[in-house]
C-alpha cells in the first residue's frame, strides 16, 4: 500500500496528477508551495481552528440515531452532524481554510463552481466574512431546483453565473470557473469544492475536510472505547466522505462505504456513478473515474440531489477502489427519495438529498450488516433546499 498519498506529483497510485493547460501551472505551482507552507504555519492553524469553532460551530455532535437504529435493527448509528454547521452542511470546513490562504496570498477575489448550492453558499459567506469579491458559476438547471440556495448567495453579496452549457449542472460550472481562473489567475483565487481537480486541489480540500474524521475518531472512541465497524457518506465528488474515511485509514478493522448516486438506475444510463458504472479518464484537470459516452467522451450525468450530479469523482475515492480499501455502492432517486423522508419521520432531522443516499443504503442493506455494529453516517448536510424534491 502506497505510503505517502499522493506523492509528489499529486498522484494516488495511478489517479489523480495535472491535466491542465500551461498557463495554469504557475498558479498550481504557486498554490502547492503556498498550502505547503501554510500546513507548518502555528499561525495558520490556529486561525483556521478559531473560524471553524466559533464561527462555523465546530465540534459537531456524533449522535446516536436511537429510532434510526431500532428500525434497521443494527446496534448503533451515529450521525456525524455535519448539517449543523453554519450554512447548514460541510462545505465551510474546505471553504474557511482556503479563504485564509486566498488572504495569505494577496489575492481579492474567489471565486467557485456550486451544484447543489451549498458550496456556494459557504464561499459567498467566507467573501463575506473577508471583504472580498465573489463570483459562483451555476448551471441554470441547477440554479431552478436550488432557488432557496441561489437567494441566500446573492444575499451575501456573491454574483451568481448562469452556465447553459452542456447540462447546465455542476459538470459545466466547474468548466466554466476553470476558463474563469486561466484568464484571471493574478487577483483571483479558485476555491474548489470538493476532492477533485489538479493537484494541490485534491489532498488539500480532503485536509480541511478531515476535521469530520478526526473529531468522529475521537468521540466514537470516547462513547464506545472502540472504533466504529463502519463509515457510510455519500460520493459526488466526494468531498464528505473523503473528510470522514481518511482518518480512518490505517484501521483496517473499519470498512467504508461511499454511496453513489444510480440515478433512474445503472442500466439506464442516467446516473452519476463514477467508481460504480465508470472507467479511468481526465476530467477538470485529473485522472479519476469517470462516466464516458461510447466514443470516449465524458457523459451527462443525472442526480436527484444536484451535489452528486456530476461525471467524475475525487481521485482519491478511484485509489480507495483500486486497493479495496473502501467499497461504493449506488443507490438510486427513488430510494434516496425514501431516505429523505426516513431520517425525517423518525429522526425529525431532514438531511440533505445528498445525505439521503447514505440512509438509503443502510435502509437497503441493513440485513446484510451485522445486528451488533457501530455504524457512523456523515450527515453531510440539512435538507431544507431540496423539501420541493420531496412533495
Amino acid at each position: 500500500m502506497q505510503k505517502n498519498i499522493p506523492d509528489k506529483t499529486g498522484h494516488f497510485g495511478s489517479f489523480g496528477g495535472r491535466f491542465v493547460p500551461e498557463t495554469l501551472i504557475y498558479a498550481l505551482n504557486e498554490l502547492e508551495r503556498e498550502y505547503s507552507e501554510a500546513k507548518r504555519d502555528k499561525n495558520f492553524r490556529k486561525e483556521l481552528s478559531g473560524y471553524l469553532n466559533e464561527y462555523a460551530g465546530r465540534p459537531t455532535p456524533l449522535y446516536l440515531a436511537g429510532n434510526l437504529s431500532r428500525y434497521l435493527g443494527i446496534k448503533k448509528v451515529y450521525l456525524k452532524r455535519e448539517d449543523l454547521l453554519h450554512t447548514g452542511a460541510h462545505k465551510i470546513n474546505n471553504t474557511l481554510g482556503q479563504v485564509i490562504l486566498a488572504k495569505k496570498m494577496g489575492k481579492k477575489r474567489v471565486i467557485a463552481e456550486t451544484g447543489a448550492g451549498q458550496h456556494g453558499v459557504a464561499t459567498a459567506t467566507v467573501a463575506a466574512l473577508f471583504g472580498l469579491e465573489c463570483d459562483i458559476y451555476m448551471g441554470q438547471e441547477d440554479i431552478q431546483r436550488q432557488a432557496l440556495n441561489v437567494l441566500r448567495m446573492k444575499l451575501l453579496g456573491g454574483r451568481v453565473i448562469p452556465v447553459n452549457s452542456g447540462t447546465k449542472t455542476l459538470k459545466d460550472a466547474m468548466t466554466e470557473a476553470l476558463r474563469d481562473w486561466v484568464t484571471n489567475v493574478r487577483n483571483t483565487y479558485y476555491i474548489i469544492g470538493t476532492v477533485a481537480g489538479p493537484h494541490p486541489y485534491p489532498a488539500m480540500v480532503r485536509d480541511f475536510q478531515s476535521v469530520i474524521g478526526k473529531e468522529a475518531r475521537q468521540q466514537v472512541l470516547k462513547k464506545e472505547k472502540r472504533l466504529p465497524d463502519y463509515l457510510v457518506a455519500c460520493v459526488g465528488g466526494g468531498s464528505n466522505a473523503m473528510g470522514l474515511f481518511y482518518p480512518f485509514f490505517k484501521d483496517r478493522t473499519v470498512k467504508m462505504i461511499g454511496v453513489e448516486a444510480a440515478g433512474l438506475g445503472l442500466s439506464s444510463g442516467k446516473h452519476s456513478a463514477s467508481l460504480v458504472g465508470g472507467a479511468p479518464g481526465v476530467l477538470h484537470g485529473c485522472k479519476s473515474d469517470v462516466l464516458e459516452d461510447k466514443f470516449g467522451q465524458i457523459a451527462n450525468a443525472h442526480s436527484v440531489a444536484a451535489g452528486l450530479d456530476y461525471p467524475g469523482v475525487g481521485p482519491e475515492h478511484a485509489y480507495y477502489k483500486e486497493i479495496n480499501r473502501a467499497n461504493y455502492v449506488a443507490v438510486n432517486d427513488k430510494e434516496a427519495l425514501e431516505g429523505f423522508k426516513l431520517l425525517s419521520e423518525i429522526e425529525g432531522i431532514i438531511p440533505a438529498l445528498e445525505s439521503a443516499h447514505a440512509i438509503a443504503y443502510l435502509r437497503k442493506s441493513a440485513k446484510n450488516i451485522k445486528k451488533n455494529s457501530v455504524v457512523i453516517v456523515c450527515l453531510s448536510g440539512r435538507g431544507d433546499k431540496d423539501l420541493h424534491e420531496s412533495y
